[in-house]
């Protein structure tokens, strides 16, 4: 790409998001912390535990709380070596696992990347190795999950930051298509937001790997761990953990079964790849999302049949909603004239997008958040009402939702400008039909 060209491919960013530098120092320095409280501090006698309540009330103990010790106790060197283990497979299994090539979205510069998909095979692998551990070697293999979780956790929060400083550096090389609201000059938010759109090795897309492997496949082994950890504390595993393993588990095999979807999402057509993409999908979406698994597995909750009755049915509809509209979204992205859609209204803008105002987009500008926050209550209630941290998932998510549909709308009313306005006339509503 010639610097005549970079230059108009890769305009300077103006505009923050996140509140700006400051903002992302906040998310960088204290997501991690985060991480190690919800989990630290949900201990068998209460989440927060009494301990941990103690520690950090009194100043002395707060201190003390944050000690080179405790910081030390964090790494756990056979965690270490099998994560590492873990992430290897994982690129080996896209690598060797046989899968067809799809095309993405046209770039600014015109170009379309192409991209493996082979999640659901990778995934399917690894439930079939899991399902013969269990076979020939029993459950107790598994409990290493939840003994160095911690460990784990450390790892890779340690990988993320390591692949983002990469993907940073690399992003300088002459011949980058930069994010548009990457290329401020600012390192701390850059390093943050992501610079470089599509970081790649060869063939090898490190964003869209990243994007549904290692947290995806991280989320359902650890689910699956913390339900061994529960039968072997029990002897059986109670219908709470089974309805979060059931619900949770689809959710990440229809997601890597649907794969070539997120090829039309923001994450890989605008944003680029740098430490919040990182560290969401190989931390927080790996350690975070099994939360309620890993709460059962220390406080088991049992259930009567109507709380399970009001659970199913929130999961079902939930799931309906976000599956039904975005396979409807997807498929009119791709070919908008396939029969199978010609009942679907829409209307043409200036710049030749298409945008539905009919079905399920009609409801709703963004219908398919809704979906997910409401199956994100059927993966939280079974854990009861005795504890805050579990439902820690259904708070942090309405907030990430809502921000989400701000940021599209900000963009989309730049990209699409009177004809934004003439769409919101249309679909009034922006998430919740006939409330917001």
């Amino acid at each position: 790409m010639s610097s005549k060209k970079q230059h108009l491919y890769n305009p300077k960013t103006t505009e923050y998001e996140f509140l700006g530098p400051i903002g992302a120092f906040l998310m960088i320095t204290t997501l991690p912390s985060l991480m190690y409280l919800l989990h630290l501090g949900c201990q068998p006698e209460g989440c927060p535990s009494s301990a941990l309540v103690n520690q950090l009330s009194n100043p002395q103990n707060f201190v003390q709380f944050f000690s080179i010790e405790n910081i030390h106790s964090l790494f756990d060197l056979q965690a270490s070596i099998a994560y590492v283990g873990y992430l290897s497979y994982l690129v080996l299994a896209w690598y060797l696992i046989p899968g067809r090539w799809v095309e993405g979205t046209q770039l600014r510069d015109g170009r379309k990347l192409k991209y493996k998909e082979n999640g659901f095979r990778s995934m399917l692998l690894t439930l079939s190795i899991i399902g013969c551990t269990i076979l020939f070697k029993g459950h107790e293999p598994l409990l290493f999950i939840y003994d160095h979780f911690i460990g784990l956790m450390t790892c890779s929060i340690i990988v993320s930051f390591s692949i983002a400083i990469y993907v940073y550096l690399v992003s300088f090389q002459k011949g980058k298509l930069l994010a548009l609201g990457g290329n401020s000059g600012n390192i701390i938010y850059d390093f943050m937001i992501g610079r470089e759109l599509n970081p790649r090795i060869g063939s090898f897309d490190i964003k869209y790997f990243i994007e549904l492997r290692p947290g995806i496949t991280g989320w359902t082994i650890i689910n699956i761990a913390m339900a061994a950890k529960q039968y072997h504390d029990l002897g059986y595993v109670t219908i709470g953990m089974i309805l979060v393993m059931i619900f949770q588990g689809w959710y990440c095999i229809d997601s890597v079964y649907n794969e070539p979807a997120v090829l039309t999402t923001m994450d890989i057509t605008t944003d680029g790849f740098g430490w919040m993409l990182s560290f969401g999908n190989i931390t927080w979406l790996s350690f975070l999302y099994p939360l309620q698994a890993r709460y059962l597995a220390l406080k088991p909750n049992h259930l009567s049949w109507l709380e399970i009755a009001i659970i199913i049915s929130l999961q079902t509809i939930g799931y309906t909603i976000f599956r039904g509209a975005n396979n409807e979204k997807n498929a009119f992205r791709n070919n908008p004239d396939d029969p199978k859609l010609k009942d679907l209204k829409y209307i043409t803008t200036e710049s030749g997008s298409k945008l539905i105002v009919s079905s399920w987009w009609g409801k709703a500008r963004h219908i398919n958040y809704l979906g997910d926050w409401i199956m994100s209550w059927a993966w939280c209630l079974p854990c009861g009402f005795n504890d805050i941290f579990p439902y820690f998932y259904v708070v942090y998510f309405a907030v990430l939702l809502i921000h989400r549909e701000l940021r599209d709308e900000e963009k989309c009313k730049k990209k699409y400008k009177k004809d934004w306005d003439r769409y919101c006339n249309l679909v009034k509503y922006k998430i919740i039909p006939g409330i917001y």
